[in-house]
């Protein structure tokens, strides 16, 4: 493969308040700023492989892995779902793959990629029978 490779999580995964705040407390903990391996913001949760090691505090020789995009205050004011996971080459080749990587995050809320909670579909409506085609 070359590239990065996108997944669509559906349905959605979605952490209820207290899993969310237990998730973010770590990443934010685990930040590579502090010599972690996370970058995460609201929005987007990246991994890297290792700690950030450049010249001051610039990321040197660690490589992204993978990005994990959440949306914060959906479904709830304070849950997050997780709707869309990029792994790239560098990861995969380094055996991640969606479910590690999100695993790798949401272990902080004892959770995987098939425990967590996920959104509840919503059927389409049907169309109109009577609007002209």
């Amino acid at each position: 493969m070359t590239g990065d490779a996108t997944t669509v999580i559906r349905p959605s995964a979605v952490l209820a308040e207290a899993a969310a705040r237990a998730v973010v407390r770590e990443l934010e903990s685990r930040d590579v700023s502090q010599g972690g391996v996370w970058s995460a913001s609201s929005g987007v949760w990246q991994r890297y492989d290792v700690p950030w090691n450049g010249i001051g505090g610039t990321r040197g020789s660690a490589r992204l892995v993978g990005t994990i995009a959440a949306v914060y205050g959906t479904p709830s004011k304070y849950d997050i779902t997780i709707y869309r996971v990029t792994t790239t080459d560098h990861g995969r080749e380094s055996g991640w793959t969606v479910d590690t990587l999100c695993d790798d995050a949401l272990q902080y809320a004892d959770l995987t990629l098939a425990t967590c909670p996920r959104a509840a579909l919503v059927v389409p409506p049907t169309p109109d029978p009577f609007r002209r085609r």
